[in-house]
């Protein structure tokens, strides 16, 4: 069963929160976030992406910048730009992308969860990407972004969380860069923290939905923390890391798209021709098509498109990885007629989220960059959960959350 407690945030005033907030550490480089601070003291960024701080080129790895992440942290306090709560709460944090909005609960979730498998997996992470955060939870002693986990939907929450969402928020604010809606709210009732506790109790499994390498970060460097301390009783304040928990069903997952730099020696008819064997081939003209339903996916080659449907036999609905359309797609089609067998390193393989449209797919492919482009239909929540469940994990570049959470709103210290 799942065990969450709550926190004191640390976080900015509300007149202070358009100008700390950001988007997170990782769906940016250094020049990009360096463009996106600016000249805005404020900006989270001088914490999560301290190299901008330095010269360009500075690696972000460098000792040195580490060191400045903590010393900015503190100076965010010193400065009043970032306070503590004096009091223990949950927070709920609501996103709006495209008129729908989604609703998570900010907890704090417990390390021996993850250790123990409460809190679930889909994907691989790399120990050098582990260690990168990991430093820079030790630094700042401090979980300064959240992670992103999903849990079975609640009947009791959603009435709890839908009751605060009815009254004016903590924070209301459009980020510049999304265009998408983000609203904060503070809950102090003891009865609603004592329900949202009692609910998680009961839940036997949380589950990650984005932040694979944060939260094996947060998590191992709380583990190493008890080791640390002679006294550890278990229920200091390391036992514990910032999530943001979202119902399964209000998440929205989007299609994670692929462009290939060439055909493997092979003319555009030869493709077509090897494709035929596992796929029902199907020319839809140079109007973009969007794949339709499982296991149907869409081919941009030499200007048109094409509606390819995988044939009865080459895929496993009963297996939680065989129905997945990555899958499909990585056996036969990347593997079997392109020889790209590790999405991970190969170099003549590139992935596009689906936020920026199958325009860009269709852009890239007529630049001359790429060759082809494959659309996929997104995966399901369900069948992240089913995985996760089993045991098993995706193959990579399977999934694309969006919108992606905003970073600053509220931050958890370890001490």
């Amino acid at each position: 069963m799942a065990t969450i407690k709550p926190f004191r945030g640390i976080r900015p005033p509300r007149q202070y929160v358009e100008q700390v907030e950001s988007r997170p550490y990782d769906v940016l480089d250094s020049e990009e976030a360096r463009a996106e601070a600016g000249d805005n003291e404020m900006s989270l960024y001088h914490i999560i992406k301290p190299e901008i701080d330095f010269a360009p080129g500075t690696s972000e790895y460098d000792p040195k910048v580490y060191e400045r992440a903590a010393q900015n942290f503190q100076k965010f306090q010193d400065k009043g730009w970032l306070l503590q709560d004096a009091d223990e709460h949950y927070y709920i944090y609501a996103q709006t992308m495209n008129g729908k909005t989604q609703y998570g609960l900010v907890v704090c979730a417990y390390v021996d969860d993850y250790m123990n498998g409460v809190i679930k997996k889909h994907e691989l992470t790399r120990r050098d990407k582990e260690e990168d955060r990991m430093k820079h939870v030790r630094v700042n002693n401090a979980n300064i972004e959240p992670v992103f986990f999903a849990y079975p939907d609640n009947q009791v929450l959603d009435q709890l969380i839908l009751r605060y969402a009815s009254t004016a928020p903590e924070y209301d604010f459009i980020a510049p860069v999304d265009g998408f809606r983000h609203q904060f709210w503070v809950i102090s009732s003891q009865e609603d923290m004592d329900t949202i506790t009692r609910e998680f109790a009961a839940m036997p499994s949380l589950y990650i939905a984005d932040g694979h390498h944060r939260s094996a970060a947060a998590a191992l460097v709380g583990a190493e923390k008890q080791k640390q301390n002679p006294d550890h009783k278990g229920d200091e304040e390391y036992n514990y890391f910032m999530a943001v928990c979202f119902q399964a069903s209000q998440l929205t997952i989007l299609d994670y798209n692929r462009v290939v730099k060439d055909l493997n020696g092979l003319t555009s008819e030869q493709f077509v021709e090897a494709l035929s064997q596992d796929f029902e081939v199907r020319d839809m003209g140079t109007d973009i098509y969007k794949p339709q339903r499982l296991h149907e996916f869409s081919l941009y080659l030499d200007g048109h498109w094409y509606c390819l449907t995988a044939r009865p036999g080459t895929f496993d609905d009963n297996d939680p990885i065989g129905v997945l359309d990555v899958d499909i797609s990585s056996r036969l089609i990347l593997d079997k007629i392109l020889d790209i067998k590790d999405l991970r390193s190969s170099k003549r393989i590139d992935f596009v989220g689906g936020l920026r449209g199958l325009e860009e797919l269709r852009r890239r492919v007529d630049s001359g960059e790429m060759r082809m482009a494959l659309a996929l239909y997104p995966v399901s929540m369900q069948q992240i959960m089913d995985i996760a469940d089993s045991g098993k994990i995706m193959p990579p570049k399977a999934t694309w959350f969006e919108p992606k959470l905003r970073s600053g709103l509220v931050i958890h210290k370890l001490s």
